[in-house]
């Protein structure tokens, strides 16, 4: 395996220095990539959905290129709630057809990203495309979540592949838990959101009287002021969820979809704290299958954690629940099903000439 460095430019406004639109970054960007892949001289390009450039860049080559969803499948059917404003799937005809009439907004919005993806496109020399969401695959599309988090659709595309999770994570020592036997709840906080540390403040307050054991992550971001370390909490500057998610009864999180996704695989049911991003569809679909509790940014409180906390402690069906997602996740490797799934489009695309 070999690494090259990929182009970043500066897509938001910075302390006073240049700043550029995303599609102008990734022109430049796949300008730069295109040497990359001239020199590596692949068969196949796998690029993640957010980084445009490569995929652009593949294209400029002529490679087949497959596109890596590192989350739940962003697209949605008719009746649908629009993706990521924290909505479950309806559970009636009539709030589907609510959701329906909104699909012309959600249209519009999606419209406009083709148009500045095919702006961005005439930028590099490539042809226009009459579809949206041209930033996905339509050979290969792999879709790195549990399919338990996925709603039904009436129909899927071919190039979708739902694998299971992709994880990784740095490895790290065991830490020292708090003592006792009462069961573990680990706050498990974004490593990028959330700057004031409110979820584990409210967390390590609410939990404070709980018959319950906390061990409590800043996830090196040290709080902006000095956090009240309850007597049955302890607070650590890192720990390894894979060694300790598996003790725990409950994980307290942002439902960001990496430490979501080893929850789950560890059999342990989450209360989703969504702070931004795609976290309140990944909150969303954590309440609909039954894994956890969503509770919105408004509730993240002392108050809501610990009544959100006793709710997921209190009926074994979170667990139960969580437990099928795990046993799931032993029987079927995300790693390998998308390696598979790799292998076999490069093999499907072998011989077939560079346009």
């Amino acid at each position: 395996m070999e690494f090259a460095a990929a182009p970043v430019y500066e897509v938001w406004p910075g302390d006073g220095g240049l700043s550029l639109k995303p599609y102008q970054a990734a022109v430049r960007a796949a300008r730069e990539t295109v040497e990359v892949v001239r020199a590596f001289d692949p068969d196949v390009v796998v690029a993640d959905i957010l980084t445009v450039a490569a995929a652009l860049a593949a294209e400029m080559e002529g490679r087949a290129w497959a596109t890596l969803i590192p989350h739940i499948l962003p697209t949605a059917e008719p009746g649908f709630p629009p993706y990521s404003i924290g909505a479950r799937l309806p559970r009636t005809s009539v709030g589907a057809a609510l959701w329906r009439s909104m699909d012309p907004i959600v249209r519009r919005g999606v419209e406009l990203g083709r148009d500045q993806l095919n702006e961005a496109r005439r930028r590099v020399g490539l042809a226009q495309l009459p579809w949206v969401h041209g930033g996905i695959s339509r050979e290969l599309a792999i879709v790195a979540t549990f399919p338990q988090l996925e709603y039904p659709r009436a129909r899927w595309d071919p190039h979708a592949r739902v694998t299971g999770p992709l994880m990784w994570e740095q490895p790290f020592g065991d830490v020292e838990l708090p003592p006792g036997d009462d069961p573990l709840v680990l706050v498990a906080p974004s490593t990028s959101q959330d700057p004031e540390q409110r979820m584990l403040e409210a967390t390590l307050s609410g939990l404070a009287d709980e018959l319950v054991r906390v061990l409590a992550t800043y996830n090196r971001r040290p709080p902006p002021r000095p956090l009240p370390v309850p007597p049955n909490a302890r607070v650590v500057e890192w720990v390894s969820y894979t060694r300790t998610m598996p003790l725990c009864a409950a994980v307290v999180c942002h439902a960001g979809h990496g430490t979501l996704m080893r929850a789950l695989s560890s059999g342990v049911p989450v209360v989703a704290c969504p702070a931004a991003g795609d976290m309140a569809e990944n909150a969303a679909r954590v309440s609909w299958a039954g894994v956890g509790v969503s509770l919105p940014r408004r509730l993240v409180s002392a108050r809501g954690v610990r009544l959100a906390v006793r709710r997921v402690l209190g009926d074994s069906r979170f667990a139960s629940r969580a437990g099928e997602l795990a046993r799931w996740s032993a029987e079927n490797d995300g790693a390998e099903a998308a390696a598979d799934a790799v292998e076999e489009f490069a093999a499907s695309r072998a011989g077939v000439g560079r346009e």
